[in-house]
């Protein structure tokens, strides 16, 4: 758990707090006050934090916790920070999908149009790879995410095929 306090002004400050307790997956339980399961990497990233937040001009004391009561409350919270972050890369395999399908219809069998497609799958493999680095407490959405990728991959498979088709065909 780190709380902390940062100055008011520049506001930018506080932001740079929440980015990088939201890049790290925490959950506030209150105004400055931030959780992760325990863990050395958790840990470590705490760590640095805390002493960047000094560097701000505040201050921060990190504290290895144990919920008395409460604990379904803060692992909820956990699981539901991942879900929407599933919920976004469920939305986006949605439109990788659907631009395949378009580009498919439209017969642009190109090696332009295959790159372009390899790159934003790498690009949802990463963001997934992120997000489950963070999932420690397996929130319900993953298993999902992670098979909405596969059928993206499928999904250039085929199209990938259908480019060397076409290129075998000129």
């Amino acid at each position: 758990m780190l709380v902390y306090r940062v100055p008011g002004e520049p506001s930018r400050l506080r932001a740079t707090v929440w980015r990088r307790l939201k890049a790290a997956g925490a959950v506030y339980l209150a105004n400055s006050v931030a959780v992760l399961p325990e863990s050395a990497e958790a840990e470590r990233a705490l760590r640095k934090l805390r002493a960047e937040v000094e560097t701000m001009g505040g201050s921060g004391q990190l504290l290895r916790a144990e919920a008395l009561a409460g604990q379904d409350e803060v692992v909820a919270a956990f699981n539901a920070a991942r879900d929407s972050e599933y919920d976004e890369v469920l939305s986006r395999c949605e439109d990788f999908v659907a631009e395949i399908d378009k580009e498919t219809e439209a017969s642009k069998f190109t090696y332009a149009e295959l790159e372009e497609n390899e790159e934003d799958l790498a690009k949802l493999r990463r963001w997934l790879d992120k997000i489950r680095a963070r999932d420690a407490l397996g929130a319900p959405r993953g298993e999902e995410a992670v098979a909405a990728v596969e059928r993206c991959a499928r999904s250039l498979d085929g199209f990938a095929a259908r480019v060397y088709a076409a290129e075998a065909n000129s």
